[in-house]
């Protein structure tokens, strides 16, 4: 059986109901029509030469005649042919509402890269609620449309630095210490002068636990002492750096927790493994746990940061972007998420005083002023 693939072009103007349009399908219809090959040539704006090549091309594709090839005589489509126009008139007439939507569907999406007001900006991002609800409003309020994609916070900064969005999402506890995960895994990543890092918000990281909390955890050490199965997220993620470093805190290696190295892809999935019940407990943020009734055990408090190159900065998007953040609209929508508060919302921040591990000398100019 034949398969079938689908293809637009952009154009200036399309006729109102236009249907899909096909090559093949075209060159029959011109064919029937004109009763010879140079007709249809003559209609279609083409060659002789070429329309000639292409149904004999097609006949050697599909394995059919299409053609009558008479010498002296009007050329005229095989029973095949003749089916194929058939088949297409069947599809296109039992369609018609489909491929109007499509059409519709397409243009509106392509309306924005031609609409000079409206900007898109590349967002990958460690997943999170309040991006999602960030999305729908700075579309619906500033003609910002945010093309994001969750990824773990150590790629999505990796992918920044390769050129491959234009801003990042990350997540750290606030003024994370020197020394720790935190520290080993994003100082790497980010450098002052180059990077620059905007204020998004402050949510609250804890334990998704079965409703009620019934095993009594109240932290990491308690999932040892009461041998809870625990659903880990992956290598890469900001969530998986801030557990390792609370779980260093406590003294504690990974092998002392039932479950470290079952992983889950996002904070939502580690609460639908609690809720299932094939996992006891889960780091993840609240409004995970809330929005499957679970309970949730508060850890920590972090703070969750845009950054993007200092290039970028000023640009249409970006600059939009924190125009929408620092809206007190936006402000109210993002409070109203359970575990979430808006914290320097739109700021450039100072990337060496949020994240303390850069330590630069003084000039001797500077230190004989």
């Amino acid at each position: 059986m034949h398969k079938v693939e689908l293809s637009y072009s952009l154009t200036g103007r399309r006729p109102a109901g236009a249907a899909i349009r096909n090559p093949l399908i075209e060159l029959l219809h011109a064919v029937r029509a004109h009763g010879s090959i140079s007709g249809a040539a003559k209609s279609l704006g083409q060659s002789y030469r070429h329309v000639w090549g292409e149904l004999k091309r097609w006949e050697a594709e599909l394995g059919r005649g299409l053609i009558v090839w008479d010498k002296g005589q009007p050329a005229r489509l095989t029973e095949f042919g003749d089916k194929l126009l058939w088949a297409e008139r069947q599809a296109q007439a039992r369609l018609a509402a489909q491929i109007e939507s499509l059409h519709a569907d397409l243009e509106r999406a392509f309306a924005v890269a031609f609409d000079d007001a409206t900007h898109v900006l590349t967002l990958y991002a460690s997943h999170d609620d309040a991006l999602v609800l960030l999305r729908d409003h700075a579309a619906a309020t500033a003609r910002l449309h945010l093309d994001i994609r969750f990824i773990g916070s150590v790629d999505a900064i990796a992918a920044l630095n390769e050129g491959r969005c234009t801003m990042a999402g990350f997540h750290t506890p606030p003024q994370p210490a020197p020394g720790s995960r935190a520290q080993r895994t994003y100082q790497p990543l980010l450098r002052p002068g180059e990077h620059k890092i905007i204020g998004f918000a402050r949510r609250r990281q804890g334990l998704v636990v079965a409703a009620g909390n019934p095993m009594g955890i109240t932290g990491l050490d308690d999932l040892v002492r009461r041998q809870a199965r625990y659903v880990n997220r992956a290598l890469g993620t900001g969530t998986r750096v801030v557990a390792e470093d609370l779980l260093a805190n406590l003294r504690l290696a990974a092998g002392d927790i039932q479950g470290w190295d079952r992983i889950e892809p996002s904070h939502w999935a580690v609460a639908e493994a609690v809720a299932s019940g094939s996992a006891d407990a889960g780091m993840a943020i609240e409004t995970a746990a809330r929005s499957r009734g679970l309970g949730f055990v508060p850890l920590l408090e972090e703070d969750y940061y845009l950054v993007c190159l200092r290039s970028v900065l000023e640009q249409p998007a970006a600059r939009a972007l924190r125009e929408v953040l620092a809206t007190r609209e936006w402000q109210e929508r993002l409070g109203s998420l359970a575990g979430y508060e808006p914290l320097w919302s739109g700021e450039v921040l100072s990337l060496s005083r949020q994240l303390p591990w850069w330590k630069f000398r003084k000039s001797k100019a500077a230190r004989t002023s």
